[in-house]
């Protein structure tokens, strides 16, 4: 890969060794503050970065296919396995509530991501931190991969009815890595593999996958139903208004994976029209069979006896139903196996995009020319092998909440900015008032802040909600647009987004989530820097200063 390197005002080519390595080390501080402010255009994202794949992906998705996609993507065991547990402990019977508020902040993102999609995903906030939003997206779909491959083992040793560790294999190492996990790798091998031979063809299957899943869902629900006790739902709100939210960010988990379907607007045949429909259209039906689902579970058994590990299969079993624990896991099964297959079309999808920028090695966005997909991309699941091979689910989850908190949270900073800042045309005066969105973001995180340090009190709100109203009213008045959406759009969305994301951040912590941002920093400065960087000023290099490769070879024959 060819490299430029600068030297006063002079653009030189030169090709990468260790002296010229070291010379770009040398002016990583230059650089860094060159590409710190740097953003994309529409112009190269839709002309020039493609053309870095060599081959064109195949456009075969319609609405339709993303609407299903939609459904494998986001329901898998999470509606299972985290329902039973929030119930137990924090929100009772108010547990649809829970569904409800995660389900208008995932639609709130949906929106974000749909209108970026239709748009042009372009770099709005300069390329560090595009490099830093990019590297925690490799992060939540590698980690986020791995957790529901073991997740996976342990549904089916419950359908074998075999205790859950049964199929892992047991060593010597320190807990929460001592269970080797080979059933999980080969299932992510499978999934790899599907996605690479034909886009098409993985959407057939999670047809299929998804169709199954859904009519046990909803099986569940017309059972549950069937065997409610009304009773069972007094009182209501036995922890509380903040056993509600406590419950809400925990179950916002299971709304994940709808970013996978951004992904595809290169395969879609009418981006515009079929993205929309397909990602607002799968949401709105999610959000009511999760919340029909979560209702269900309190009023067949009583909040307090409800088993936190494996909810559903104990509340059938107290109605009469043992059997039923059976097609739970299925239903479980079947669902975290379209989650595998459309995370890892999507997740090849990111890391395509990302090559192209050359914030990773470009050899990861060539597309296949008879099979019209990212096959070196779908190969990151050698990384995810490593992961769901080794670590825990416990591990596991931890490193990746953080991640898609953050993605969801600069997915709507990016929105606006790209709203209100055109290069070279935004009047400088307009560009004072970014303060407002700063003001935005600083009273989300006091907000959210004040109410994990004291969850009583009320007078810091008195505070920080008046701020964050204030900026976002001055945002609407006196900043006015500077782009408007071609076909899809929303605003205040966006903004409410930020606040709704900024408070699940303090809900978990931010110890792991430090601790993968610094290695991703560690690459960046010694690695992704140079490469962007050379990469724009080769693009930049005037015309007189470009070499000619036929002229060359013409020269060189005799």
């Amino acid at each position: 890969m060819g490299s430029m390197g600068v030297v006063g005002e002079e653009v030189q080519p030169r090709s990468y060794c260790w002296s010229t390595y070291r010379t770009a080390l040398s002016q990583t501080g230059y650089r860094f503050k060159n590409r710190l402010i740097s953003r994309s255009d529409d112009n190269n994202e839709i002309g020039e970065l493609p053309k870095r794949s060599e081959n064109d992906m195949k456009r075969c998705l319609t609405w339709w296919d993303l609407i299903w996609f939609g459904f494998g993507s986001v329901i898998g065991a999470g509606i299972f396995v985290l329902t039973g547990q929030e119930i137990h402990d924090h929100a009772g019977p108010a547990i649809v509530l829970s569904y409800v508020a995660s389900g208008v902040s995932a639609m709130l993102s949906v929106f974000s991501n749909t209108e970026f999609s239709v748009e042009v995903p372009v770099a709005e906030l300069g390329d560090f931190i595009a490099f830093t939003t990019a590297g925690n997206i490799l992060l939540e779909g590698i980690v986020g991969s791995a957790a529901i491959a073991r997740s996976w083992t342990s549904y089916f040793t419950s359908l074998l009815n075999r205790p859950s560790n049964s199929l892992r294999i047991h060593t010597n190492l320190t807990e929460g890595f001592n269970l080797l996990d080979p059933i999980a790798v080969a299932v992510l091998t499978i999934a790899a593999t599907i996605a690479m031979i034909s886009t098409r063809k993985t959407s057939y299957l999670n047809w299929i996958a998804s169709v199954v899943n859904n009519v046990v869902i909803l099986f569940v629900i017309i059972a549950a139903f069937i065997h409610a006790n009304p009773s069972n739902m007094k009182p209501f709100f036995p922890f509380g208004a903040r056993g509600v939210f406590q419950a809400a960010a925990i179950v916002y988990l299971a709304y994940g994976g709808f970013d996978n379907i951004a992904t595809m607007a290169e395969e879609t045949k009418y981006p515009s029209r079929d993205i929309p429909i397909g990602l607002i259209g799968s949401m709105s039906i999610i959000t009511v069979v999760y919340c029909l689902t979560a209702v269900s579970l309190p009023m067949m058994q009583k909040y307090t006896d409800i088993d936190p590990n494996v909810a559903y299969s104990v509340a059938f079993q107290s109605v009469g139903m043992t059997w039923a624990k059976y097609l739970v896991a299925l239903g479980a099964l079947k669902g975290m196996t379209t989650v595998l297959l459309v995370g890892t079309l999507g997740q090849a999808r990111y890391i395509t995009h990302i090559a192209r920028a050359h914030m990773i090695p470009p050899w990861f966005a060539l597309v296949h020319p008879k099979t019209g997909t990212p096959i070196n991309a779908s190969l990151d699941c050698h990384s995810k092998w490593l992961y769901c091979f080794v670590f825990e689910l416990g591990c596991l989850g931890r490193s990746v909440i953080m991640s898609t908190l953050f993605i969801f949270m600069m997915m709507a900073v990016a929105l606006l900015v790209r709203r209100y800042y055109v290069r070279e045309i935004t009047p400088q005066h307009h560009l004072l008032k970014r303060h407002f969105l700063l003001i935005i973001i600083a009273s989300s995180m006091w907000t959210s802040a004040y109410w994990g340090l004291n969850p009583n009190g009320w007078v810091g709100y008195v505070v920080t909600v008046p701020l964050w109203f204030f900026g976002t009213l001055a945002m609407a008045v006196f900043l006015p647009q500077q782009r408007s959406p071609k076909v899809w759009g929303v605003s205040t969305g966006s903004l409410v987004a930020i606040l709704v994301n900024c408070n699940k951040h303090f809900s978990y912590g931010l110890s792991g989530f430090g601790i993968c941002t610094v290695v991703m920093l560690i690459y960046y400065v010694f690695f992704g820097l140079h490469a962007t960087y050379d990469m724009a000023h080769k693009q930049d290099q005037p015309e007189s200063l470009k070499v000619d490769d036929s002229n060359i070879r013409e020269k060189a024959e005799p």
